[in-house]
């Protein structure tokens, strides 16, 4: 392998399938190099698929996308023991195509998006893993790789290769990540009847519901459970901070068991037959833990360049945006003759400045430190609000009037007065 390219490409998910798409459809000579067995072999589990993201990509993608359910309802749960508060929207609006959201199975749609990426001309090897970047000094020149003979050589090199980026690590791109920067989630999938789906989430056809989850289920750490429905099944999973995992010494397995028998969450699963199971990274530490994304010969997309909004648990449209806006900065920079030096490449990074992608990140970017200083915002504020719910929903012949002093004596105890005024501030204050 000492075939010189364009483009290497490392990794095959979102990210990586849309930087390698774009450039390879603009006539760029494109290597991709993905270490699983196919695109998509690692990831079992569900995701979302934004398709505003998608679209400015491959604009007919729903003709052919390997697509499970369009969402027309969000819910929203506060969780205590053995309740929940909340709120939910449903709009016939996201009923109407073209839709706006989608579930998917991150499996066959990373297979689907390997295959445009290879009608567009794209050489993708599978079961290869790049050890090491080249170097010329301080610029990347290529990949190595484990293959005998595994240099490969190419003028740009964009790094997707996940979360915990050791190549950009290695390189000294960017620092160890922080354990309080990054989230660990479990997934399952538990499959039923479609017919089963629709009539208990209340849906016909191709409609689907996802439910977002904070508070007790997650005990007492730092993160959100989310449940969303695919066309034959449904996924369930749950999220914490990676630094509270080490403190709690909780199993991230057990959390997930506990969560899936929560009053509210068991009657939604009952029957479904559970197959897959996984565990992955998401980075959360946002917009302040975002690394230098380009330099020398080389750029950083997706999840490897933090790119998640934790807030809407938002993701594969910020890497599918990121992944799109490298290539199309290769690109420019290749029509105008320019080297793909830190100078240039300067570039994608206004470029994401410029997009939803950072300016996003940048709104809420004091919310990490906020929930990681305040861990009561997700431990106590939820039992409250359950416990007052229940109070004013209670008819035991107590007034109206005694039941609101009761409800404020027991905020007030748990919080006091400026506890609540200071909380209500902080929350503002990374809302704002």
């Amino acid at each position: 392998m000492t075939e010189k390219f364009d483009a290497i490409v490392v990794g095959a998910g979102p990210s990586g399938n849309a930087a390698a798409y774009t450039m390879a459809k603009a006539g760029l000579k494109v290597l991709q190099i993905e270490r699983g067995e196919t695109p998509g072999s690692k990831n079992v589990q569900g995701a979302i698929l934004y398709s505003d993201a998608l679209e400015k990509i491959i604009p007919d993608f729903r003709d052919d996308a390997p697509l499970e359910r369009h969402i027309i309802e969000q819910r929203m749960w506060v969780l205590d023991d053995e309740s929940y508060i909340g709120g939910q929207y449903r709009s016939e609006e996201f009923n109407k195509p073209p839709y706006n959201r989608y579930t998917i199975i991150r499996a066959q749609f990373d297979k689907w998006f390997s295959g445009k990426v290879q009608e567009a001309g794209a050489l993708i090897i599978c079961e290869t893993t790049v050890t090491d970047l080249l170097m010329d000094g301080q610029r990347v020149i290529g990949v190595q790789t484990d293959r005998i003979g595994g240099a490969v050589f190419a003028d740009i090199v964009v790094l997707a290769d996940g979360v915990n980026s050791i190549l950009a690590k290695k390189a000294g791109f960017h620092p160890e990540i922080k354990p309080e920067h990054v989230a660990l989630a479990v997934k399952e999938i538990h499959f039923m009847p479609q017919e089963t789906i629709e009539q208990r989430f209340n849906v016909a056809g191709e409609a689907g519901v996802v439910i977002e989850m904070v508070g007790k289920i997650t005990g007492g750490m730092i993160g959100t459970g989310f449940l969303y429905t695919n066309r034959e099944s449904v996924t369930i999973g749950v999220g914490c901070m990676l630094s509270d995992f080490k403190k709690q010494k909780i199993s991230p397995n057990q959390l997930l068991e506990d969560m899936k028998q929560h009053p509210s969450i068991a009657p939604l699963l009952a029957g479904g037959e559970m197959k897959e199971y996984v565990a992955h990274l998401i980075p959360e530490g946002g917009y302040n833990a975002v690394p230098q994304i380009f330099g020398e010969g080389w750029m950083i997309v997706g999840d490897s360049g933090m790119f998640v909004n934790a807030v809407h648990r938002e993701g594969s449209n910020l890497a599918m945006t990121s992944g799109r806006l490298a290539a199309e900065t290769v690109i420019e920079l290749a029509s105008q003759q320019k080297e793909f030096s830190k100078k240039n490449l300067a570039l994608y990074r206004r470029k994401m400045d410029d997009s939803f992608v950072m300016k996003d990140l940048k709104k809420y970017r004091h919310l990490p430190n906020i929930f990681h200083r305040n861990p009561h915002l997700i431990n106590v504020y939820p039992e409250l609000l359950n416990r007052a719910a229940h109070t004013m929903l209670k008819v035991d012949g107590i007034d109206k009037k005694t039941k609101e002093r009761h409800i404020r004596r027991d905020f007030t105890q748990k919080r006091s007065l400026f506890g609540l005024m200071g909380d209500a501030y902080k929350m503002w204050r990374a809302f704002e």
